[in-house]
């Protein structure tokens, strides 16, 4: 029985890292391409002499990417070895499910100014 267990270990160790790996990725990449859509809009927008709302989609792209991130991390918890990483790894999932908390917060803040002035243009 323990050489199954061992076998399965060493089988989903290797699996995790991958994984978490890629999930990682998909974050920088979402965070990338996020930020150039925002920073294009913004340009796009002061050339039009629009008005612009640019925090609400990098906003977006930032919490989507948190989401991944926070997976990455999830699944890390599989191949910790001690208590001192269980620790940090702890650590990066708070400090990271505050900044998803805060990117919400600061969205829905963005969001209910924007309908405010739109009612008062209005």
């Amino acid at each position: 029985m323990e050489s199954i267990a061992a076998y399965l270990k060493e089988l989903l160790y290797p699996i995790a890292e991958f994984s978490a790996s890629i999930l990682e990725l998909i974050g920088i990449v979402i965070i990338i391409v996020g930020s150039f859509r925002a920073l294009i809009l913004l340009i796009k927008r002061m050339i039009e002499k629009k008005p612009f709302h640019v925090a609400t989609d990098l906003g977006k792209a930032l919490s989507l990417a948190l989401e991944f991130k926070m997976g990455a991390e999830i699944i890390k918890t599989v191949i910790i070895h001690n208590l001192e990483e269980l620790a940090i790894l702890g650590i990066v999932i708070v400090i990271r499910a505050l900044l998803a908390f805060l990117v919400h917060w600061e969205m829905h803040l963005d969001e209910k100014t924007e309908k405010k002035a739109i009612e008062e243009k209005e």
